[in-house]
């Protein structure tokens, strides 16, 4: 009897340590406050009381997966959250918005024109502990301090593709079970892979990695959260990154659903533990394992022009003024006409049957058919105010050569979102991404060359350093040669591979001169004397409302002008999340609509059906009535380019009737 109790004691204390060991010993603060369901970009804001039981239901979901698999975890609101909290865990898992520590910028000048954007800031540039971020947590926690978890598109579905299947967090501690399958290629992939002169397969492999979509209906008829992607462009070009598995989004195969860069970890997939599969969950506790081993990290590259381009978008360019872009063009635009016709007919039956036509093909009653361009048209149309068609006319093998010949002179200035060539640069004649420019440009000081002029300013444009001498940049340049590399998603600047406070690596540098530039600006009452631009890469969209008289009453006009390279949406599938621009009028007492809103030409953008404004255009609504009062207007969009897509946004106006 007592054997048997000794054999049963031994059994059950085993049993007890086979659980104790599926506990992972990492200690994890989980911030949590954000809902399940969807808030962003949608038309109508969900209830507060539902927003918050949802953010409540969230909450407890992560907490009770956390602290199945974890010995230590502690759970609280974002609203009760402090960076210095963090100082006590191993990682922090970030799925709200706590408190800023400095408040977002949003300048404008007189006309209304944005001149100064920012957002709040959450996290201090030294803060060094490892954080794993939720959706577009990535975002909204790392912009402000440089993190590349930036917002390439709040548009990943449910799928990961192009995952790196030796990474540590697919090996464990948890066992991950894949459960691959063959699914379509996400056409707008497809289709920004053919706009770099590359073909992807119909199919690709991919994995399941929580059982909604953002698609899929919840209670109270909201949509469950939408996941983030980032950037690809430059998001490898420095040391202390890693791309870790990409997924199904409405952008370009290779984007970022989940990946590294230093201490923060984007984690793209936007569900929670109560509706992620078991590999997710899986890949999830793994995570949080690899995660905790680069405390001490910070960036060393810190993106803080969101939008910057890269070199890789060269491809893009010299291939959209190509004659096999202009043809494909006009063929899918030819495909579409098609479409349309045929759902033309549906409606005109259904109509005639009396039946209730459903709204996603309602849109096309009326739509217009799609031109057919000339390739000089197109031309027009895809330079975007670059003036090169100006130069190259219609010779198509001079757009190539322009970007094959000036590969390496290329750089995006510092607040711009396009390629630009450095002039400097091309006169030395060594790229600006070879080590030896730096040499050279130091050797030129050193013998006090008559053009040094040209050495300081590339030396200051693309390092971080403010030497006063040249024994100090040939120093700082052989003591360090070893470890430069180049980022461009970081600034265009040559960088130290460490994570030590060197000379070099502190980008306070580049914030004071860009601080000081801007209130020098400031001071001098702006630029007098400038013309006024009504767009630009800060401004993409620039929107004016008025009431005009016409021989029957008046019109309110909303008029619209986008910037080159960028639209807003006018008609998307309801597969699609992109933000369908929307114009509402609220008329005072005594006054009502008369007919439908007339709306510009739409665009076809891709073989989805989805179809964009671009240029300017005019939203019209006819009204009638009598006396005085004021009309409500409320313009609501999405702006994007072919690289990145604005986060949705909403314009209130008034105008007197």
């Amino acid at each position: 009897m007592k054997r048997l109790f000794l054999t049963l004691s031994l059994l059950f204390c085993c049993f007890l340590g086979l659980n104790a060991q599926k506990k992972q010993a990492v200690s994890v603060l989980f911030v949590g406050g954000s809902p399940e369901i969807e808030t962003i970009g949608i038309g109508t804001p969900p209830d507060p009381a539902i927003v918050a039981k949802s953010a409540a239901e969230r909450m407890a979901a992560f907490e009770k997966f956390l602290k199945k698999n974890f010995k230590t975890v502690k759970v609280v609101d974002a609203k009760d959250y402090h960076f210095s909290m963090s100082d006590y865990y191993d990682v922090t898992i970030i799925d709200g918005t706590p408190a800023e520590i400095a408040p977002g910028i949003r300048d404008v000048d007189e006309h209304g024109r944005m001149i100064r954007y920012a957002r709040p800031q959450y996290f201090p540039l030294d803060f060094n502990r490892p954080v794993i971020t939720i959706a577009e947590a990535g975002e909204n926690m790392g912009r402000r301090i440089g993190t590349k978890n930036d917002w390439y598109c709040l548009c990943l579905e449910d799928l990961a593709l192009g995952w790196n299947a030796s990474h540590p967090i697919f090996q464990g501690p948890v066992k991950v079970k894949l459960e691959t399958s063959m699914q379509p290629t996400p056409a707008a992939a497809a289709e920004i892979a053919e706009m770099m002169g590359e073909a992807l397969p119909a199919e690709t492999e991919m994995f399941l990695m929580q059982t909604i979509n953002y698609t899929d209906k919840v209670k109270d008829n909201y949509t469950y959260r939408v996941g983030m992607v980032s950037r690809p462009g430059g998001y490898l070009d420095s040391p202390e990154t890693e791309v870790i598995t990409g997924g199904k989004c409405a952008k370009s195969i290779d984007a970022v659903a989940i990946g590294r860069h230093a201490n923060w970890l984007t984690w793209g997939f936007a569900a929670s533990p109560a509706y992620m599969t078991e590999t997710a969950k899986a890949l999830f506790v793994n995570a949080v394992v690899y995660m905790k081993q680069f405390a001490g990290q910070h960036p060393i590259a810190r993106k803080f022009n969101d939008g910057v381009s890269t070199r890789d978008h060269i491809g893009m360019e010299r291939n959209r003024m190509s004659r096999s872009m202009w043809e494909a063009y006009n063929e899918q635009n030819r495909q579409f006409n098609q479409l349309v016709d045929s759902l033309k007919t549906v409606i005109k039956d259904q109509k005639a049957r009396g039946e209730k036509v459903d709204p996603n093909i309602a849109i096309y009653e009326n739509f217009p058919a799609q031109k057919m361009v000339t390739y000089r048209e197109f031309l027009l149309q895809q330079d975007r105010g670059k003036g090169l068609y100006a130069v190259f006319g219609t010779d198509e093998k001079a757009y190539q050569d322009y970007y094959d010949k000036n590969y390496g002179w290329f750089w995006c200035p510092e607040g711009s979102y396009e390629l630009a060539i450095d002039d400097e640069v091309r006169y030395l004649g060594i790229p600006n991404n070879d080590i030896r420019i730096l040499d050279k440009c130091i050797s030129m000081l050193e013998k006090n060359d008559p053009e040094k002029d040209i050495a300081e300013t590339i030396l200051k444009r693309y390092t971080l350093c403010r030497f006063k001498t040249a024994k100090e940049w040939r120093d700082w340049y052989n003591r360090y040669h070893d470890k430069l590399f180049f980022t461009e998603s970081g600034g265009y600047l040559w960088l130290v591979n460490t994570f030590e406070n060197v000379p070099g690596n502190d980008y306070r540098v580049r914030l004071a001169e860009e601080e000081e530039a801007y209130m020098a600006m400031k001071r001098a009452g702006g630029r007098p004397g400038a013309p006024v631009q009504l767009t630009d890469d800060r401004n993409p969209v620039y929107l004016q409302v008025e009431a005009v008289k016409t021989e029957k009453g008046k019109d309110i006009v909303v008029f619209q002008k986008i910037h080159p390279g960028y639209h807003t949406y006018a008609v998307v599938p309801s597969d699609e999340v992109f933000v369908v621009t929307t114009v509402e009028i609220e008329l005072p007492a005594g006054y009502e609509k008369v007919g439908p809103l007339y709306v510009p030409e739409a665009q076809l953008l891709d073989a989805s059906g989805t179809t964009v404004y671009r240029g300017t255009g005019e939203f019209r609504q006819a009204v009638k009535g009598e006396g005085e009062g004021e009309a409500t207007v409320t313009v609501t969009y999405q702006c994007c380019n072919n690289n990145t897509c604005l986060v949705p946004e909403t314009k209130t106006f008034t105008v007197k009737l």
